[in-house]
């Protein structure tokens, strides 16, 4: 059982494939009226957000109502890690009233220090390096729609930004063929590359990255995009516009997929930057899907991590 979620490499397939399994019987059971038996009644999950948040706060908060617990929320104007209080000393203290803390935070050296501290579990629930619970959630959202995800070709379109770098390795974990297309500078980064390939060569998967866009979206069973400009880059947004319109998910790009090939976005979406009004909100968009499925991994990750 791993202690802490850093990482969606922090997962072993089989750990990975329960994770999954066991947030489907959670969706199910939820949609059939409820979980009766409120195993989180009486725990507490702290949420440690320096970033403005709608699907990751009100998935782990309404999971954690739904399963019996309670989430508190702590914006950067509550606690100013780094500041007001240092980022042990945070940790400290909120081991001591709470059994989970999911951080939301600009760099990875944060939520890491979080979890060196901590003596509770430590959620990354987004940071400058990854985005894992969204991985999640987009994996069940596959394993959904095609039963199986060995073997599946996913394309992601864009940044090579803290999205791309998840989706490479739970996707090179879990057997997915992940291929990337970036302008030259927005590539993803060349270690978490190189982590996913040896991922992907242990679950019979590959990894490509490329700066042809029409040539990732080739033959794939999904295509996945994000914004061009992430939280905290958006003084960037007018000069990255002309570089990643090549790269803009629309009806021509997605012919180039598998007939029925899935439209996927992690949200907030920008319609008519990086992907079009048509494509977002067509019959092949799971988009809203992907939402949802973040609730269900949510409650199935803080119950593994918590040993329930």
């Amino acid at each position: 059982m791993i202690k802490h979620f850093l990482s969606a490499a922090d997962l072993t397939r089989e750990q990975a494939e329960a994770l999954l399994a066991r947030a489907q019987a959670l969706k199910t059971e939820w949609h059939a009226g409820g979980h009766a038996d409120m195993p989180l009644r009486g725990k507490t999950l702290a949420l440690v957000f320096e970033k403005p948040s709608l699907r990751t706060r009100v998935a782990f908060e309404a999971g954690m109502t739904q399963l019996g617990g309670h989430g508190s929320y702590l914006s950067a104007n509550d606690i100013d890690m780094g500041g007001r209080e240092s980022v042990p000393d945070v940790a400290h203290n909120l081991s001591r009233w709470v059994q989970v803390i999911a951080a939301r935070v600009f760099r990875h050296t944060t939520v890491a220090e979080l979890a060196r501290h901590a003596s509770v579990p430590v959620i990354n629930a987004l940071c400058d390096r990854e985005h894992p619970c969204q991985a999640l959630a987009d994996m069940l959202t596959l394993r959904e729609r095609f039963g199986r995800l060995q073997g599946l070709r996913l394309a992601y379109l864009g940044d090579g930004n803290n999205v791309c770098h998840s989706l490479l390795l739970l996707g090179a974990t879990l057997g997915v063929n992940v291929s990337v297309a970036c302008p030259p500078d927005y590539r993803p980064d060349a270690e978490i590359v190189a982590q996913a390939e040896r991922l992907a060569a242990e679950s019979d998967a590959t990894i490509a990255i490329s700066s042809a866009p029409a040539e990732a979206v080739g033959g794939a069973d999904a295509v996945y995009t994000d914004v061009w400009a992430s939280m905290g880059q958006e003084h960037e947004a007018a000069r990255r516009r002309p570089v990643f319109q090549p790269y803009q998910m629309n009806a021509a790009l997605m012919a180039e997929a598998r007939a029925g090939a899935l439209a996927m976005h992690c949200l907030p979406a920008h319609r008519g930057e990086e992907i079009t009004a048509e494509v977002i909100d067509g019959p092949s968009s799971v988009v809203f899907d992907q939402a949802e499925n973040r609730l269900h991994v949510q409650k199935a990750l803080i119950l593994t991590l918590l040993g329930l």
